[in-house]
């Protein structure tokens, strides 16, 4: 009796059990969703900023070589001059008396050398006759070489006198603008010591530069004629064109930081721009326009280790127990009759995902791909110019493409480039 209870119970488990593995759902998959963005055509940029000072290309300060009282100014500020226009005029009382006096001096020694010329050819006579002795006729010739160069020097400090009675009449050396008047009329200048300036000539408002400085770490990509944009407080709405003209070896070090000189040219031809202005410019240091642009998220993203591992199971169901890497869509299907010690067509290194002829290029990526089927397939992409937030498709996609940047589990509810926690990106050994 007891042994038929037994054999009753025992049944009677079994079939509960059976019930339980046939009425209980099974496990639902996790269907994750995918955040994708399209490869399309654009112009992508990458830039360097800095902010200088416009300056006018040419700058001359005018001055005086000679003291005395500003007698009359006859430019002022802004005015229009010419080469040779007459600025400013100095009194000219001392300097034409200067004039006169090293004019009377040359008078003087040249009487001086008419008389010891006419003395000196008298005893040259007697001399040459034996009638006088050769002292006499020596100090005659002293006096009469000594007298030429008295003449030669009074003819020098006529004129000098002559150089300074011109420098109190101040012309401009350049065509220009007067951008500054340091003088008032009847104000003393004193040239000592040093040249005063009086005025400061600009040669062309409509032709400006800007003077900036660009961090070290950004000057090897600066090169002369690359584009440029700046704008000035003046007209913020305004986007001022440029280029770059000059990158100076000079370097500028302030608080222990080392900074270069590049000069952007500036064309004003509505002469908005002023000199001192303060300018922040982007120079555009590569740039290329319709090109295959993608999101740089695209090449930091990983797809999540679990959801690859199911896709992977699936495909490599009837396989004998060893192990095998799917590398990319394109040999996938070779894959499910090959192990991985003798698959490796295209020579990848299994902990990049990339051709190990590749591993040392910064320009060969991977991204994802989610196909019309939203199966995901990786392709090995070439770059060209990164800015960071995007980047440039030389080869491996298409325009239209749709490449994933995000994946998300519903389950857990979280989103993420790298919801796969630790997994590399690239072929993925099971």
């Amino acid at each position: 009796m007891k042994k038929k209870t037994l054999i009753i119970v025992a049944v009677a488990v079994v079939v509960m059990v059976i019930i339980l593995m046939i009425i209980r759902p099974a496990k639902k998959e996790t269907a994750y969703t995918f955040d994708t963005v399209k490869v399309e055509r654009g112009t992508i940029t990458n830039t360097v900023t800095a902010t200088g000072t416009i300056e006018a290309i040419t700058t001359v300060d005018v001055g005086t070589q000679v003291s005395g009282i500003i007698q009359k100014i006859l430019a002022d500020f802004n005015d229009n001059v010419k080469q040779g226009q007459i600025l400013a005029k100095l009194d000219e009382t001392s300097l034409r008396a200067q004039l006169d006096q090293s004019q009377a001096s040359l008078d003087q020694a040249q009487a001086q050398l008419t008389y010891q010329e006419s003395n000196w050819n008298r005893l040259k006579a007697l001399f040459d006759k034996s009638l006088i002795a050769k002292a006499d006729y020596d100090q005659a010739l002293y006096n009469y070489e000594n007298s030429k160069a008295s003449v030669a020097n009074a003819k020098s400090a006529l004129a000098r006198a002559r150089v300074n009675l011109d420098y109190a009449t101040i012309t401009s050396p350049i065509d220009g603008v007067v951008l500054n008047r340091a003088v008032e009329e009847g104000q003393t200048v004193a040239a000592s010591f040093n040249t005063p300036t009086l005025f400061t000539i600009v040669n062309d408002l409509t032709q400006m530069e800007v003077q900036t400085s660009v961090d070290e770490a950004d000057i090897g990509k600066v090169k002369e004629g690359q584009r440029v944009e700046f704008s000035v407080d003046a007209y913020p709405d305004n986007k001022f064109q440029g280029s770059v003209s000059q990158v100076r070896l000079q370097p500028v070090t302030t608080n222990n930081v080392v900074t270069y000189v590049v000069i952007l040219n500036a064309p004003n031809p509505e002469k908005q721009l002023m000199p001192g202005m303060t300018a922040s410019a982007i120079i555009y240091v590569e740039e290329k326009s319709n090109t295959l642009v993608l999101s740089g998220k695209a090449v930091r993203f990983t797809p999540d280790k679990t959801y690859l591992q199911s896709i992977m199971k699936d495909r490599m169901k009837n396989f004998d127990g060893r192990d095998y890497v799917p590398v990319n869509n394109a040999s996938a299907s070779l894959a499910s009759n090959m192990p991985v010690a003798s698959f490796n067509p295209q020579g990848l290194n299994y902990s990049t995902g990339l051709p190990s002829s590749t591993d040392n290029n910064p320009n060969v990526r991977s991204v994802w791909v989610k196909d019309e089927k939203a199966v995901l397939r990786q392709a090995i992409i070439k770059t060209g110019i990164d800015n960071g937030s995007n980047i440039e498709v030389l080869t491996g996609l298409n325009e239209g493409d749709e490449v994933i940047i995000a994946m998300i589990d519903p389950s857990r509810q979280s989103t993420g480039s790298r919801s796969g926690g630790d997994m590399p990106p690239g072929p993925f050994p099971f």
